[in-house]
């Protein structure tokens, strides 16, 4: 019992850095172009226009670093999601397995995040400037933005947060329950297989819904928004399975508050 014990402290410590790496997340996508932080542009007068950005090596550089930053991500997210990969660590690192993608993943966004170089003298998209769309324009993108932050955390926790954290496979481990997942129905399973994130329109919404979409958040909203994309492959019996355990754990949520009604 005493080593299985000790994977708890591992497992933990995922959670934590997961944990942490999402609030990061959140500032770095919401809080920082919403409320100021690093700009997103460094005004009318100082930006370039798209074929003179196309010549300016300083834009190109930085586009170029944060491409290979999203690329790093990417190709880890992907490459330890295979199934040689997790074989490999399954047989390595056993019950660990989940616990130590959820910890590359987050490490991982660390490195985005952290060295994420903007393009304040790059081209812009679209930018909320003349009143009062330069008022309202950012207080909608606000509200939709926390709008979609609570629709991605209630739908974490409608899917099986635990399991998703690495959580669940160490306390199942460590009571001898065997595999979470081999507890799941082929249906659950099918469903797994084919979706990669259980909260792709959210965070399409947080990636393209601001007021100033520069160079860099261009770069960075194109390639996770063709990551989404090309990682699901959802059919109509997928959505049809997802429907109804939205409606059983909703069901299952109101029955307490039913029986105090009563």
């Amino acid at each position: 019992m005493a080593p299985a014990l000790l994977l708890v402290p591992a497992a933990l410590a995922s959670f934590i850095l997961a944990f942490g790496t999402g609030v990061e997340f959140v500032r770095f996508t919401s809080l920082r172009p919403l409320l100021g932080g690093i700009p997103e542009s460094g005004g009318p007068d100082a930006r370039q226009g798209w074929l003179a950005a196309l010549q300016d090596h300083s834009i190109l550089a930085s586009l170029a670093w944060d491409l290979g930053l999203l690329l790093l991500f990417v190709g880890q997210h992907s490459l330890m999601a295979t199934e040689t990969v997790k074989a490999w660590m399954s047989r390595y690192f056993g019950v660990l397995q989940r616990s130590l993608y959820v910890a590359c993943t987050a490490l991982a966004l660390q490195l985005v995040m952290r060295y994420w170089e903007p393009v304040p003298r790059g081209p812009v998209l679209w930018e909320a400037r003349a009143e009062p769309w330069a008022t309202w324009v950012p207080l909608l993108c606000f509200v939709l933005h926390v709008i979609s932050w609570l629709l991605i955390f209630s739908i974490l926790l409608v899917f099986d947060y635990a399991e998703l954290m690495g959580l669940k496979q160490v306390y199942y481990h460590v009571l001898g329950l065997g595999e979470p997942l081999a507890l799941k129905s082929p249906r659950a399973l099918r469903l797994f297989s084919h979706l990669r994130h259980p909260v792709c329109v959210e965070l399409l919404t947080v990636l393209w819904v601001v007021p100033t979409l520069g160079t860099d958040r261009l770069l960075l909203a194109l390639l996770l928004t063709l990551y989404l994309g090309l990682a699901h492959g959802l059919d109509q019996q997928d959505l049809r399975y997802l429907r109804a355990q939205l409606q059983r754990k909703l069901h299952l949520l109101s029955r307490p508050q039913d029986g105090e009604a009563e």
